[in-house]
């Protein structure tokens, strides 16, 4: 008899323990609400979103097939506490996908492969690199202002964006800067990964910012802080900071933190502007023998430019339409300040931009045409976020 009420006991606790269990999950109604399909897409979800303490070891699973997705943890303020929950998603077209968020166990919780990459990188004077599966890009620091600015050797002096022409899907930014350390080649040759032969200069690369008054536009130089936010299979984002630029007259206060997605060819630039009611984005002419696409109602514009030959290059900037106004072709006659712009409105000293590029030799895009596709679908998809919501808790 004894031995029964024992049994009943822990029957009873397995069954209320069971129970809780399930009243505890948390389902996400993830909705596409466009008649394209979108694929690849990061999910984030805060903390706050969630009303939890800490993201710690948290995940998500597919409600469907019941798979634990690849999801990536963020520390945003570097207090030990997680922030942010990525994850990313594939959804039809007018569809609705359903996600269980979900503690991990020690077996669940497998690293995986950091994708999406970013470092300063002080053994090449002091760039701060950046990539993901498709695109790379890098900046430039404030050693190589000074050594330019003091004639001394590998010196820059740029706030432009380089492009590196990645053509494979795993990371070489690191690959690519022990060849220029331990002198073992040179990145600036392609040897089946890509290279970097992308002229920057003092113009505004594939996105640097730029303020215009009057007929002038006016540059900052190098950045001055740097922070790396996070690396991951997801996402790769950190934190710039330029000391104050302007005409005479008019400082302007900048910092921004870019990222860079998964899948994505393009990095969004979330920068927080102080001094001026419009700032603009630009994209290099080079040596203008490219053709420049726009389209206003989709708020981008795209560089399709030869290089290499018989390759080409496509670069362009995309701006949320709360940001958008305008764009112009800015073509003068001294190097490198003939760009492309976007014309960016301030809102609470805050604009919002993405900027990037494909290179045929990827082989990532069929042709200028295709990438204009993608531009559009990925301007309509910033405008129009997937809905997300908690349906049970």
């Amino acid at each position: 008899m004894k031995a029964l009420k024992v049994l009943f006991t822990i029957i009873i606790i397995s069954f209320l323990t069971a129970c809780s269990q399930k009243k505890s999950a948390l389902l996400i109604k993830v909705q596409n609400t466009l008649d394209i399909e979108r694929t690849s897409e990061t999910v984030e979800l805060s903390k706050s979103f969630l009303k939890v303490e800490n993201l710690a070891s948290y995940g998500v699973k597919n409600v469907k097939t019941n798979k634990v997705l690849i999801s990536q943890l963020i520390d945003n303020n570097d207090d030990g506490i997680i922030d942010v929950l990525l994850f990313q998603v594939n959804i039809a077209a007018n569809s609705t996908n359903t996600y269980q968020v979900i503690k991990l166990s020690k077996e669940e919780q497998i690293k995986h492969q950091t994708i999406c990459y970013s470092r300063f990188v002080p053994e090449r004077t002091d760039d701060y690199a950046w990539e993901n599966d498709k695109v790379a890009f890098r900046v430039f620091g404030p050693n190589a202002q000074y050594r330019f600015e003091n004639k001394l050797k590998e010196g820059t002096l740029s706030s432009g964006v380089d492009a590196w022409l990645k053509r494979v899907d795993y990371s070489i930014i690191n690959g690519w800067y022990d060849k220029y350390t331990n002198k073992t080649g040179s990145y600036h040759e392609d040897t089946g990964e890509g290279l970097d032969n992308f002229h920057v200069g003092s113009s505004r690369g594939v996105g640097g910012l730029a303020y215009k008054q009057d007929s002038t536009y006016y540059i900052s130089k190098n950045f001055t802080k740097w922070k790396t936010i996070t690396t991951g299979p997801i996402r790769t984002s950190f934190y710039l900071e330029y000391d104050l630029w302007g005409p005479e007259g008019k400082q302007i206060k900048e910092s921004r933190i870019i990222s860079l997605d998964k899948g994505s060819n393009l990095s969004k630039f979330e920068v927080n502007i102080e001094g001026v009611k419009t700032i603009s984005a630009g994209l290099t002419l080079h040596e203008k023998d490219g053709l420049l696409s726009t389209h206003k109602d989709e708020n981008w514009i795209n560089y399709w430019q030869p290089h290499l030959g018989k390759t080409q290059i496509g670069t362009a900037i995309i701006a949320p339409s709360l940001h958008y106004a305008g764009n112009e072709k800015y073509d003068v006659k001294t190097k490198d300040l003939s760009n492309a712009y976007v014309h960016l409105n301030v809102k609470n000293n805050k604009v919002i931009y993405y900027s990037g590029f494909t290179w045929s030799k990827s082989n990532q895009f069929k042709d200028k045409y295709q990438w204009e596709r993608y531009l559009s679908a990925f301007s309509k998809k910033i405008n129009t976020p997937l809905n997300i919501n908690i349906i049970k808790q």
